[in-house]
């Protein structure tokens, strides 16, 4: 085994091979326990793998670490990760804790860890970077650095004190909203209201999207009603509705009042639907473009970068006004068929004639049905007006139809014949429905 320093924070996300050369899953955390007068003993590694499993590998199994990869032995056990007393997760739980110099040269926060392989297969902490309150009163000054070992310093966290997530935050800077959900659901409930408070409205709001909503709703519990207000805004106006129905009444109506007006004013309406129907699913933010435009500007609309997928998957053609409720919509054009015409075709020539919308009150069996029989990826939404209201994209009915514990994979083969089932019925015809999304009947 190579023996050399690692610094904890620069494995997060490092893959993790076996020794034939195949990626077995990519590292969470590493997990040490404290020790009564030596430094923290590392016992083991949180492994991704397939399925967003975490698993716990053992610090013996480890052939190699550096180069930015991991080698293990290939033996692991597949069973779910759960923390045992005494364990500590450096990322998660070590990171942004404080500590003071035990010469009483001041405090400190811990912002990496380095571990050591001492002896084969027995690694533990070997230094630690910390980093000292600033000096300068500037907003962008930092405070010094500097490499400790564990023997000079001591923890200390006054009672009540929160600890600081900076450097937590820092490290999983690169996670999708999906990834840095599951990880934020593997805290403890403390630590992850910690990181909620310190990550910015605007991630906050994509990781909330990826989350059960029992979790939306206790993480919005424990924000004050102007932050709530903030993080909703940045959140789709679909899921945004989704997360306020479940609140309380009074709540819901007061934090649609501190709302931007125009997106409080997308939520309501969206509340307005039953939740098992097109217009309880659907998004208020599609392409809307006029018939007269050019295929170069709907491809130009369709290259935002905060544009999800499956909403640049085409555009809608409409009669002004061209904000829902539109004009009368004319059709939808697909990116690909965009990308088979010159620059300065219009629109209106390359609507696809064989899509028919479906009503704002359809059923969400049948909008899934006609995504399904289309190999479609969204589907728009009128009203009785024939004005466009929305459009109902595939992961919003993947939302809609999965069990509500679909986060939680399966760890036996029930779940393969449950799998199994459920194709069976989707090629009758006999779609399963989970209950709605929403509580209530989606009205106010």
């Amino acid at each position: 085994m190579s023996a050399t320093r690692v610094f904890v924070a620069r494995l997060a996300g490092c893959p993790v091979f076996d020794p034939a050369g195949d990626r077995v899953g990519k590292v969470r955390d590493v997990l040490v326990v404290y020790r009564k007068s030596d430094p923290p003993r590392v016992v083991g590694l949180i492994v991704e793998i397939p399925g967003k499993r975490r698993v716990f590998v053992s610090i013996g199994r480890v052939t190699s670490i550096g180069g930015g990869q991991i080698i293990t032995t290939g033996l692991i056990n597949l069973r779910r990760f759960e923390q045992r007393g005494g364990e500590v997760r450096v990322i998660a739980e070590m990171l942004g804790r404080k500590v003071a110099f035990n010469d009483g040269s001041g405090t400190a926060t811990i912002e990496d860890v380095a571990i050591e392989e001492r002896d084969p297969g027995e690694w533990e902490v070997d230094q630690l970077f910390v980093r000292r309150p600033k000096t300068s009163a500037s907003p962008f000054a930092k405070g010094p650095s500097a490499y400790v070992t564990w023997r000079e310093v001591r923890e200390t966290i006054a009672a009540g004190e929160a600890q600081s997530a900076e450097q937590l935050i820092a490290t999983y800077s690169e996670l999708k909203p999906a990834d840095l959900a599951n990880t934020l659901l593997d805290l403890t409930p403390q630590r992850r209201q910690e990181v909620a408070e310190e990550l910015p409205d605007d991630r906050l709001a994509d990781v909330l999207e990826e989350m059960p909503e029992s979790d939306q709703v206790e993480i919005l519990a424990h924000l004050g009603d102007d932050r709530a207000a903030d993080v909703l805004d940045h959140m789709q106006p679909d899921d945004a509705a989704d997360l306020i129905a479940q609140l309380p009444e009074d709540r819901g109506e007061h934090l649609l009042e501190l709302m931007e007006p125009e997106e409080a004013e997308d939520v309501r309406f969206l509340l307005s639907y039953g939740p098992d129907t097109a217009g309880g699913l659907m998004t208020t933010e599609p392409i809307i473009v006029s018939a007269d435009a050019t295929v170069a500007e709907g491809l130009a609309l369709i290259r935002r970068h905060d544009l999800p997928p499956a909403l640049g998957a085409a555009v809608c053609v409409t009669l002004p006004p061209y904000e829902p409720p539109t004009g009368r919509f004319l059709g939808i054009v697909h990116f690909q068929r965009m990308l088979r015409y010159p620059p300065h075709e219009r629109l209106g020539s390359l609507i696809d004639q064989g899509l028919e919308p479906v009503r704002a009150d359809t059923s969400a069996a049948e909008v899934s049905r006609i995504l399904a029989s289309y190999d479609l990826v969204s589907v728009p939404v009128v009203d009785e007006k024939q004005r466009l209201v929305g459009v109902v994209t595939i992961d919003d009915v993947l939302d809609y139809l999965l069990p509500d514990d679909w986060r939680s994979h399966p760890d036996d083969e029930s779940e393969v014949t449950r799998r199994a089932t459920a194709r069976a019925q989707l090629a009758t015809g006999s779609i399963p429905i989970a209950p709605g999304r929403r509580a209530g009947d989606g009205t106010r």
